[in-house]
């Protein structure tokens, strides 16, 4: 049983192929590219699980692809569910570790919010998930295998890679992925629908924008690099001068307009002052901005923002014409916050 088990393990795992590289294993067995889509739309439109459920391939065509790969997929070991709808599903992968993903549903559209990284080595001190040491990366097919989860039983109409971890830091499998997402014959999920944050790569930025056609979120959250350094270290390596200068040269498509998200932390970043500095560092460059109130968590350090300096930071941004929304808490009634529901079960409470 012991060395059937590592054949297996030793089988490509064929979703971490994207449309290209899988016409390139197949011509490797002398198949033709196109069965390249087919087997696609099984794995991505149709749900498939085993490759004997791909009828319109041979049966020796099929055996072969038994032998020379394996499909995977992820089961949630723990859901929670809102009051407001929004669910969040805990999955156990093949070595142990745990991830997050969290749907988010809305009247005109349900976003799921994809993990990319086991823990996350960027450290931002009022993140929860910086508590947990980097593990390890995702392969693109853990980070696929999030959306199959959710799509066999949920609309999903936008993903957002804001889960655990730094997207850029695992850039490959990420880029894999999107192109899954976005791909006509994989999840058919339109470029304008997919977002991905970063804390601020700088070079992975520019890497990204040329690699695929998505929407970019930056975590920015501060507006002096004195504030940047204490609540995020990447800033550090990649001040806020040099990230600005990346989201200029960042290409967009027509009436695109790149996401900054700005955690609002009490008595650190939510000053009228910072407002007027956000204002000028943002000016010429297409953006929308996106306020969050911080939320609290067992052994932070930081505190949630007054409603008026919320409201006063708000309308100062708005009478600058600049876009901006105060995002909604969701999900506060379960382990909704990235990290949450892992630190929860790992503190042995299960509810």
């Amino acid at each position: 049983m012991k060395g059937f088990f590592i054949h297996v393990m030793e089988k490509v795992d064929i979703k971490n192929f994207s449309l290209e590289s899988l016409e390139d294993f197949l011509q490797g067995l002398g198949k033709e590219k196109y069965r390249a889509k087919q087997i696609f739309k099984w794995l991505y439109q149709r749900g498939a699980t085993s490759f004997e459920d791909m009828t319109n391939l041979s049966k020796d065509f099929r055996r072969e692809l038994a032998l020379q790969a394996r499909i995977t997929t992820l089961e949630p070991e723990k859901i929670e569910i809102s009051v407001d709808g929004t669910k969040k599903y805990l999955f156990l992968l093949e070595d142990g570790s745990s991830i997050e993903s969290v749907l988010i549903p809305e009247e005109d559209r349900a976003t799921l919010c994809v993990s990319t990284q086991v823990g996350c080595a960027m450290g931002c001190r009022f993140c929860l998930t910086g508590t947990f040491k980097l593990e390890r990366n995702l392969s693109c097919a853990e980070i696929v295998n999030q959306i199959c989860a959710f799509r066999g039983t949920d609309r999903i109409t936008n993903i957002v890679l804001m889960g655990m971890g730094e997207p850029l830091a695992n850039l490959d499998n990420v880029i894999s992925a999107l192109k899954i997402m976005t791909c006509p014959d994989g999840f058919q999920i339109s470029n304008r629908r997919v977002t991905v944050s970063t804390s601020g790569l700088v070079p992975e930025i520019e890497r990204l924008g040329q690699a695929v056609t998505v929407n970019l979120a930056v975590s920015l959250n501060a507006t002096t690099d004195e504030q940047r350094d204490l609540l995020m270290p990447i800033n550090k390596k990649y001040p806020i001068a040099e990230l600005i200068v990346a989201c200029r040269n960042f290409p967009l498509p027509n009436r695109r307009m790149i996401t900054i998200e700005y955690v609002l932390v009490r008595g650190v970043n939510d000053s009228l002052d910072d407002a007027k500095r956000l204002v000028k560092l943002l000016r010429g460059i297409p953006v929308k901005v996106n306020l969050i109130r911080f939320n609290e968590y067992d052994g932070c350090e930081f505190r949630t923002p007054e409603q008026d300096s919320i409201d006063r930071f708000h309308s100062y941004l708005l009478e600058k014409n600049l876009t901006v929304i105060t995002r909604a808490s969701r999900g506060a009634d379960i382990s909704a916050a990235c990290g949450q529901l892992r630190a929860k079960l790992e503190k042995g409470e299960k509810n």
